[in-house]
């Protein structure tokens, strides 16, 4: 089944500061499916959906990151993909 989602690209210093573990975390502790990977030009990518409310305290968490994380830019787009049991980590 196809699922409405947001796809966020995060960029500034968002690789080896522990940013994908954390989101993880946080989309767990939101009841969020979707994926956090690295991306080649040195930015975290993002698919998720889940209930509105959380996306948006997601997304708010997304634009600060982990501690030491420094996000300098986020996009976001509609996306539409294939439903997924969880959220997972890619390479």
């Amino acid at each position: 089944m196809k699922q409405i989602g947001r796809y966020w690209k995060i960029q500034g210093k968002v690789q080896g500061v522990w940013y994908r573990v954390s989101a993880k975390q946080e989309a767990d502790r939101l009841g969020l499916k979707g994926i956090v990977s690295n991306h080649q030009d040195g930015s975290v990518c993002i698919w998720v959906y889940g209930e509105e409310e959380c996306i948006d305290q997601f997304k708010n968490w997304c634009k600060h990151g982990p501690p030491m994380a420094e996000v300098l830019k986020f996009t976001e787009e509609l996306i539409l993909f294939e439903e997924l049991a969880e959220f997972t980590i890619r390479r």
